[in-house]
């Protein structure tokens, strides 16, 4: 074999290192030190990126949920930074994180919103339902009748306001079975309550 065209196999831990620790990326060694646990690299990291991250928050949330939505953003990054492979600097990492967080939170925000937004004459044209004494049961003991995973999908989406790809990610199900779970919770309910 001819040694000028055969390539050395590279060593995986260096190219690893190289990328993160790149002198490109003035922020790669301390999410490096911060991927493994070091508190004080990702207080380095808050301090030198926090500032954008809040102006982030800000814009596209307004200044009024900017300081939560900064926390959290950073909450979460800790929680994730194990996730930073260095492909990229970790400023556009952490930008990318905050964004999708902030976006997910507008998201649940706006339909916790919409589900408690109340109009002039939403009751209209309505017919009441008319009482039966006795035969109703309130409804916390309808939810303890709820078998278990239709009545988490009925507080995670009902209540909470979680959308159902967030529901399914969260309990390991498809957004289908989420779904009929909640169709199958709120038709038990009704049953229950009526």
């Amino acid at each position: 074999m001819n040694p000028k065209l055969a390539s050395p196999t590279p060593n995986l831990q260096s190219v690893s290192a190289l990328r993160v620790t790149s002198s490109t990326d003035p922020l790669g060694p301390d999410a490096a030190l911060a991927g493994r646990g070091d508190p004080e690299a990702f207080e380095r990291l808050y301090r030198a990126t926090c500032d954008r991250v809040f102006a982030l928050a800000r814009r596209m949330a307004g200044p009024g949920a900017a300081e939560d939505l900064t926390q959290e953003v950073y909450l979460r990054a800790w929680s994730k930074l194990h996730t930073f492979r260095g492909d990229a600097r970790f400023s556009t990492w952490l930008h990318r994180l905050a964004v999708n967080h902030i976006l997910g939170r507008r998201e649940t925000m706006r339909r916790r919103e919409d589900r408690y937004r109340t109009g002039e004459g939403v009751f209209e044209g309505m017919a009441a339902r008319i009482g039966r004494p006795g035969l109703r049961m309130d409804f916390e003991r309808a939810l303890e009748h709820l078998p278990p995973r239709a009545k988490t999908v009925f507080v995670l989406y009902d209540v909470e306001g979680y959308a159902h790809d967030e529901i399914a990610h969260r309990l390991g199900i498809t957004v289908g079975t989420s779904k009929s779970q909640l169709h199958r919770a709120r038709m038990l309910l009704r049953t229950h309550l009526d």
